[in-house]
């Protein structure tokens, strides 16, 4: 039979999940505070609910994807939340990227209700949403981390199990922080051999086949022309918006110190990542941050 799923949170990544789900045969209701957003689903076979209790009320697995853990506090707990409405032993995936503590908790009140849920957050932009190439970060019991994979495979090539309960989190952010400082030293190094008369497409060449070579450079280039897809190709169209870098680097930075961890290039990128975001330049992908490194002088 096929599973009925709700889905709360259509943005940038929530929308093409939806989509997949759909062409996998899954039935499912969306739920978002933007009727634009559902309705745009509604085309593609998707059934609009009017709140969050009307999209899980029979739902046998329910999905967030939303930007913040307050966000998803609001839509669990309380009178009208999921935890609330949602059937017994419902299957609970939360895709959004949030402080490892909150999820925790939802995590102890999911199970007090005979729900379960993993927290799931991704890896792979809008361009993995879209192709169904995400990868999935999963905390949680091994039960639930297993009855979630067949679905989360739908939507996914790479679903791994990072542990107990908000580990899926753990593994998002420290992940993020890597990426962070990786994007940042690979627009150094683009600006700097510009500047010393090396043509971009020469020094991607070079350095993409040398020890320099990392993720954000041969999959994910800030400099237009140098790799399908890339934002930089669409004038940085996300892709990953800075203002969600820099939101995770915030939960990174949260949690070294609650975990007496010394992360000396985060707190750099934290602060780079910060000016961008404060010139009004949130909304573009996060490897835009090339054109602030650029403009900067000595």
């Amino acid at each position: 039979m096929t599973k009925k799923i709700a889905f709360i949170g259509l943005g940038h990544m929530g929308n093409p999940m939806v989509r997949n789900l759909l062409k996998s045969g899954f039935h499912v209701k969306v739920y978002d505070v933007m009727q634009e957003a559902m309705q745009a689903l509604v085309k593609q076979g998707a059934i609009a609910a009017t709140s969050v209790l009307e999209a899980v009320a029979d739902a046998e697995v329910v999905f967030t994807m939303l930007q913040t853990g307050q966000q998803v506090e609001e839509v669990c707990l309380g009178d009208k939340g999921i935890f609330a409405h949602a059937k017994k032993n419902l299957l609970y995936i939360d895709s959004s990227s949030i402080d490892i503590e909150v999820s925790r908790a939802l995590h102890q009140t999911a199970e007090k209700n005979h729900i379960a849920m993993v927290d799931a957050p991704v890896s792979g932009g809008v361009a993995g949403a879209e192709a169904a190439t995400l990868t999935f970060m999963v905390g949680g019991s091994e039960e639930n981390y297993l009855r979630a994979k067949s679905i989360l495979e739908t939507l996914g090539k790479k679903i791994i199990h990072a542990g107990s309960a908000g580990n899926g989190q753990a593994a998002k952010i420290c992940n993020n922080l890597l990426l962070a400082i990786s994007m940042i030293g690979v627009c150094e190094a683009f600006t700097l051999a510009e500047k010393l008369g090396l043509a971009s497409k020469t020094f991607f060449d070079i350095s993409s086949n040398a020890s320099g070579q990392c993720w954000s450079m041969t999959s994910y280039a800030p400099v237009p022309g140098l790799v399908d897809k890339a934002p930089a190709n669409n004038h940085y169209q996300p892709g990953f918006m800075a203002k969600m870098m820099l939101k995770d680097l915030h939960l990174a930075e949260n949690a070294a110190e609650n975990a007496h961890a010394f992360i000396p290039l985060g707190n750099a990128a934290t602060e780079l990542y910060s000016r961008f975001v404060e010139q009004g330049k949130g909304e573009m992908d996060f490897s835009a941050i090339i054109k602030m490194i650029g403009e900067e002088t000595r």
